[in-house]
This record gives C-alpha cells, sequence and structure tokens, in this order.
C-alpha cells in the first residue's frame, strides 16, 4: 500500500513511521517494515537491529511530545498483502476519559469472571480508539494538536540521528 508522503513521520533503511492514515487520533502511529514479508524471522538482521529503537524512540516521543499517558504497541492482522506492521497508538488522560464517559463501552465489563488489575486495559482502551476514532465518520473531539500538527512534531522529535 503506498503511504502518501503528509503522512510520513520518520524512515529508517528497513523501517516507515507514518501517521495511520483513517485515524483521528493525533499521533497514532503505524511501523511498517520495508521488506516485503509478514514474519519478523524473515527480516533482514540490520532491519531487526533498528526495530527496537524504532519503538523506544516513538513510544519516548509521543509521551515527551504529545503527552501520552501510555502507548500501546501492537501486531494486527495478517493480510498477506501488507508487509509485517505494528501499530503504536498514544493514550491520552482525555481518550480515556471519553472511554468512561461513553455507556457503550460499559458493557465490556460484562466479559469479565473477576475483577481486573486495573479499571480497564489496553484491550478496550485499543478496541475504543479504533471504533471511534478510526472507524466513526464522525469522531469525538481532540484535545490538542490536530494529526496534521502532531505529524509535524513527530517528524521533528523522530529525526535520525537522535537528537
Amino acid at each position: 500500500m503506498e503511504i502518501p508522503q503528509h503522512f510520513h513521520v520518520v524512515e529508517t533503511a528497513g523501517w516507515l513511521v507514518n501517521h495511520r492514515m483513517n485515524s483521528a487520533l493525533p499521533g497514532y502511529l503505524m511501523i511498517s517494515s520495508k521488506t516485503d514479508t509478514n514474519d519478523l524471522s524473515d527480516l533482514p538482521e540490520d532491519a531487526l537491529a533498528e526495530f527496537g529503537p524504532l519503538l523506544a524512540r516513538a513510544q519516548s516521543t509521543l509521551k515527551r511530545q504529545l503527552n501520552a499517558q501510555r502507548v500501546y504497541i501492537g501486531r494486527y492482522g495478517h493480510m498477506p498483502s501488507y508487509p509485517i506492521h505494528f501499530h503504536v497508538i498514544p493514550i491520552y488522560d482525555w481518550v480515556e476519559e471519553l472511554f468512561w464517559k461513553d455507556a457503550r463501552y460499559r458493557l465490556l465489563e460484562n466479559f469479565a469472571e473477576g475483577p481486573g488489575e486495573t479499571a480497564t486495559d489496553g484491550a478496550e482502551l485499543t478496541l475504543f480508539v479504533w471504533r471511534e476514532f478510526c472507524e466513526r465518520a464522525e469522531p469525538p473531539p481532540i484535545r490538542g494538536p490536530s494529526v496534521s500538527e502532531a505529524i509535524e512534531l513527530l517528524r521533528e522529535a523522530m529525526r535520525f540521528p537522535p537528537l
């Protein structure tokens, strides 16, 4: 899939970091391999060596530049037409507030069979982000920089070599 340039954040020899194209949540990043494989074990050694530091840089930048409360990193999907890629999802305090105010998501409590370790978890908040900020025709209002402003901030902060 061709990612339009205005979504690009940073690029290494083995990876492209871009803002998720259909996300209204500022800072929702995708980290995609430039190698056409869906399996980490098929990646070249140099791409694997870049990967950990790139994930760490994305996480720390989202926290420092956009004040993300937490950052979830995960690999989802297995479509053969896409190379291996990872979702980097910032969770801001206002995102969690919206989650708790939305009665529809209280139904998730019915699936637990005992008290959880925390009031909510990454799976529930990831579902909320996907449904509300990526799939909804009219996503909730955001607080802070817009998606385009966040992309500019992240481009500057994630530029290589390390600052």
